[in-house]
């Protein structure tokens, strides 16, 4: 997995599918002549068991996805009565996110859940905890060094580019001469260099299809709208445009009304609940979205619990909790939105 040093970076199965469908308690595994397995190490399930106190450290709310990051973590963490969170205000600010986290190191919490502002700049104090045996979820944003934290779980920009640029590939693969645009997010970060690159490559597998224009904006709505605005000026005519950014593409859809087309089809990005929405009302150009779900705060702390219980994960023969976990980039279009609806970040 690609280091992410980012502002968003953003289990098993769908990318909707929080960690508590993996942590439930594993079934029988008897052998036909009635012995046991050879692991008997008891997974993580709903039932309570040893007391957790997690402590949750993540940046500054200032974006949809980030908003539900925090909600995530701090509904899963109601779910189960041997888990107390403690969670930070959160900041942009590194030095002030490592003085949080340094906080709760000297709370002397049982796990910490870190989504770094920074992952370079903070990996000194997800090592500090973890000479202090405090075991570390590394979310999302990964630090420089695995020794940083005990597990890693993120999403997967580059499947984001791949499954969007599949998806619009199907669309067009009939179509000669099809052009498509892309309105990437900030290029400064690693996260939207692995997205384009995820998306050129799909493409490759349709040499019918050309990428034309491609704008980056800033993952905020009013960028959307006016770096949208000049693709469209600039583009008089093209069959698709994949958007990195589901917030951001509130303002891309405004531009796109504005100038009065509809003649091509979107692809979004991240999984916002005003896509899934548009997407299922289905009288626009919005057909689909790519998620990057922020249910990987729940699962985080569904790892934490399982973690400070010493347990592992239903599913898996495995003694111990994976060192790393991926997330699936599920395409979300009408034929399957109602599964996803409830995920939606506002």
């Amino acid at each position: 997995m690609s280091h992410i040093t980012s502002r968003r970076g953003l289990l098993f199965g769908t990318a909707a599918v929080s960690a508590g469908a993996l942590l439930t308690a594993c079934t029988s595994n008897e052998t036909d002549d009635g012995k046991a397995a050879a692991n008997e190490q008891p997974a993580a399930d709903d039932k309570p068991g040893k007391h957790v106190t997690i402590g949750f450290a993540g940046p500054q709310a200032d974006h949809g996805w980030l908003n539900a990051i925090n909600d995530n973590a701090k509904s899963r963490a109601k779910k189960y009565a041997d888990v107390s969170l403690e969670i930070t205000e959160g900041s942009n600010d590194t030095a002030q996110q490592i003085g949080q986290i340094e906080t709760l190191i000297n709370k002397k919490v049982d796990v910490l859940v870190v989504l770094p502002a920074d992952g370079k700049a903070l990996t000194q104090v997800g090592l500090k905890a973890m000479r202090a045996g405090i075991p570390v979820v590394n979310l999302d944003r990964i630090f420089n060094s695995a020794q940083a934290y005990r597990c890693w779980i993120g999403g997967d920009n580059y499947g984001m580019g791949l499954n969007a640029g599949r998806y619009i590939g199907e669309k067009l693969k009939d179509k000669p001469g099809a052009r498509v645009v892309e309105l990437a997010g900030l290029d400064n970060l690693e996260l939207t260099k692995q997205r384009t690159q995820g998306f050129d490559d799909a493409l490759k597998n349709y040499p019918n299809i050309k990428k034309v224009a491609r704008q980056a904006a800033e993952f905020t709505v009013e960028s959307g709208q006016s770096k949208m605005a000049q693709l469209l000026q600039a583009q008089s005519k093209f069959d698709a445009l994949w958007n990195h950014d589901d917030d951001q593409g509130v303002g891309a859809l405004r531009a796109i009304q504005q100038a009065g087309r509809d003649d091509f089809l979107m692809v979004g990005g991240a999984g916002a609940l005003s896509a899934f929405q548009a997407i299922k009302q289905d009288d626009g150009v919005l057909k689909a979205t790519v998620l990057y779900p922020p249910t990987m705060a729940a699962s985080a702390i569904d790892l934490a619990r399982a973690l400070g219980q010493g347990k592992g994960v239903g599913g898996l023969a495995e003694f111990e909790i994976p060192a790393s976990i991926t997330l699936y980039s599920a395409v979300v279009d009408k034929t399957n939105v109602d599964q996803y609806m409830s995920t939606g970040f506002r």
